[in-house]
């Protein structure tokens, strides 16, 4: 059935008339299914044609390129009211003089300028799925999404209607006339494609991580351009998942981040990382198994457990009431004066201590000047020798455990030293556990 009706006709024949596409006219004419749009452009027009007969059985035939003619400044911002505004994509299309149509007889349309013609012809989508067919990509859906070229903002003013009036108001009737006819003339080329692009939505991959290096930091540590280590945990894991997924990119994040001389034991630290732009996404729950295990062969710094593939949105519970999560840290203390196990017991007995923490020295170059209140849940201590003790605590997450520990020069209040009215110092740290529940855990 013809998509248009009788109180169409004398747009569509005015449309016609000057040059514009039957695809065109259907958008104009407000035609939202898309069945009359995926149909041949010889056979719409024949069907456009007969649709426009006059009682004499005359056929309105195209006429292009019509010479300019006067109308009124009211008419054209009429007309404009009434322009459509196209969608942006991936595929690239230019007009393009120089380069002759691939149908010589076509009549360039003088709104989309050719692109609503060769460009929904089967040859012409049989030229993108060649193009998708030799990316590599796996999926199971695709979005085909296009570029179009800046002339056609301009054709179909897409332009707010006071930024209109304002440029009409500045120029003579006459002299825009003699620039910009209305309705505009039709070119002499159809568009031409730059190029066709594939490419692949973002996939994620979570687990949790240890570190058992007083040596690596979490993501490469550059200074100045200049690279202090050699590698980072960051870079042990996603240089495997970038091979095997065939990525071009990826982004890491965690739950929190410790010190380069700071290991994570336990259960690990929760982390995720998108993989930008893969071409394999398509994995068995035996494979992930594999890859897991292909990094944990890898080196003897870190191990990763509980890989898994997530969702964007699952990636936001890694950071949900992160401050408000726990977390567990063991830590080999020095004193400047000589200790018995009596001087330390008192600190098992400490419950929920409350502190405030100035941004410490050592961030301060990366984090906002800020006093930031935090909780020592609990602690407990455990004697070495008489200038040495291991202190287990349990924090508040986001808590500075070493300035908890020296003090900072008096930026963290109370601390270990102020409180055994010593001069304290940490000698080791070690992130026994993160008490954030995600990822899921997986069974071994």
């Amino acid at each position: 059935m013809f998509p248009l009706t009788e109180e169409n006709k004398h747009v569509a024949q005015l449309l016609l008339s000057t040059g514009t596409c039957p695809r065109c006219i259907f958008r104009f004419c407000g035609v939202d299914f898309h069945a009359p749009y995926k149909l041949p452009y010889k056979e719409l027009l024949n069907e456009l044609q007969k649709f426009l007969e006059t009682e004499k059985d005359e056929l309105i035939l195209e006429v292009m390129n019509p010479p300019p003619k006067k109308i009124r400044l009211q008419e054209l911002e009429d007309s404009i009211d009434n322009l459509s505004q196209n969608g942006e994509g991936r595929i690239s299309l230019s007009q393009d003089g120089s380069i002759a149509s691939k149908n010589s007889n076509l009549n360039v349309c003088n709104v989309c300028l050719g692109i609503l013609q060769e460009f929904c012809e089967k040859d012409f989508v049989k030229k993108v799925c060649q193009k998708v067919e030799a990316s590599g990509f796996e999926f199971t859906s695709l979005v085909f999404s296009v570029s179009f070229p800046p002339q056609l903002s301009v054709r179909e003013s897409v332009f707010t209607r006071m930024a209109v009036m304002k440029a009409l108001n500045k120029i003579k009737e006459e002299d825009f006339l003699k620039q910009f006819p209305c309705p505009p003339n039709s070119p002499k080329a159809v568009c031409t494609v730059l190029e066709i692009e594939c490419a692949h939505g973002a996939v994620f991959v979570a687990g949790r991580y240890n570190k058992y290096s007083r040596n690596l930091p979490q993501t490469p540590w550059i200074i100045d351009g200049e690279r202090k280590l050699e590698s980072s945990v960051e870079e042990l894991i996603s240089d495997h998942l970038l091979a095997v997924f065939k990525a071009e990119s990826f982004n890491f994040s965690s739950s929190g981040r410790e010190d380069v001389d700071v290991r994570t034991l336990g259960n690990g630290r929760p982390f995720a990382i998108e993989l930008v732009n893969p071409h394999r996404v398509h994995f068995t729950s035996q494979e992930i198994k594999e890859l897991q295990q292909k990094i944990n062969n890898s080196s003897n710094k870190i191990q990763v457990r509980d890989l898994q593939l997530v969702t964007r949105e699952a990636i936001g519970h890694m950071k949900e009431g992160e401050e408000e999560k726990t977390k567990t840290y063991s830590a080999l203390i020095w004193t400047d004066k000589a200790i018995q196990k009596k001087d330390i017991e008192f600190l098992n007995d400490i419950k929920d201590l409350k502190i405030d923490q100035k941004t410490p020295l050592r961030v301060l170059h990366r984090r906002p000047l800020a006093v930031r209140a935090r909780v020592i849940h609990s602690m407990e201590t455990q004697y070495v020798d008489e200038h040495h003790f291991r202190l287990r605590l349990k924090t508040q997450a986001g808590t500075y455990i070493k300035e908890f520990v020296h003090g900072d020069f008096g930026r963290t209040k109370p601390n270990i030293g102020s409180l055994m009215n010593v001069t304290a110092d940490i000698l080791e740290l070690d992130v026994e556990s993160v008490d954030v529940d995600w990822p899921p855990a997986l069974d071994d």
